[in-house]
């Protein structure tokens, strides 16, 4: 009974404190639940629906073209990207903030105001890079009738369309940086086949000279500033 009468103050208090994290209700809870579903959905947004997306396919790209393997290291190619695409997606994201939780946070909005004041930025700035022909498969897939303007197309019809459209250009870059790292390749193996040399593997010989054209053109500043360029 005295153990009883000593620890039920403290579960007492546990389930107050509990409840003041809460907000005293239930829907305060739910909340919470979802705001920790969205946060476990929060690296997916960021990979497909950003820049993020265009930037490691395109460096991934130009490291196979340049044949260095894995140099620059997966973790400094990532880093390049996600600070890149901060520096783009950061006027989007004020922007977003102000329209939509600053007025929510007043009580000026209700909720699904907010949200759609919120989201207003991001859906006009994928919808500068979706294609119409992704945008209408996406539209039949989901057998949605075609709005009467383009902004008043959703997340649901403008994020996958934006991934397939990011996808095509990306690869479309790609394919670009490789054309005068495979010419240099296809110079390096006719000269060694003419001379004699099969048994030294022609991209060993190819290798330094791909990455000293690469430094003498100042390649990194060329491709990032590229690839800022189209996507902002």
């Amino acid at each position: 009974m005295i153990d009883f009468l000593l620890i039920a103050p403290t579960r007492l208090g546990q389930d107050d404190l509990l409840s003041s994290l809460l907000g005293g209700s239930s829907g305060s809870a739910l909340q919470i639940v979802v705001l920790l579903t969205a946060l476990t959905v929060l690296p997916a947004i960021l990979v497909s629906v950003t820049p993020f997306l265009r930037l490691t396919v395109v460096l991934h790209f130009l490291r196979q073209a340049l044949g260095t393997q894995s140099v620059p290291s997966n973790q400094v190619l990532l880093g390049l990207s996600l600070f890149l695409t901060i520096v783009v997606m950061q006027p989007i994201a004020a922007a977003s903030y102000q329209q939509g939780w600053v007025p929510y946070q007043a009580h000026r909005l209700s909720g699904e105001e907010a949200w759609d004041q919120g989201t207003r930025p991001v859906r006009a700035y994928l919808l500068r890079f979706c294609r119409e022909k992704d945008l209408a498969l996406i539209l039949e897939v989901t057998k949605t009738p075609p709005p009467k303007k383009p902004d008043e197309l959703g997340l649901r019809i403008l994020a996958p369309a934006y991934v397939l459209s990011e996808l095509r250009a990306s690869f479309q870059i790609g394919a670009v940086l490789f054309l005068p790292f495979l010419i240099i390749d296809l110079v390096v193996a006719s000269l060694t086949l003419s001379i004699g040399m099969v048994q030294l593997p022609p991209a060993m010989i190819s290798a330094p000279f791909k990455i000293l054209l690469f430094v003498l053109v100042d390649g990194w500043s060329l491709v990032v500033g590229s690839l800022l360029k189209s996507v902002s």
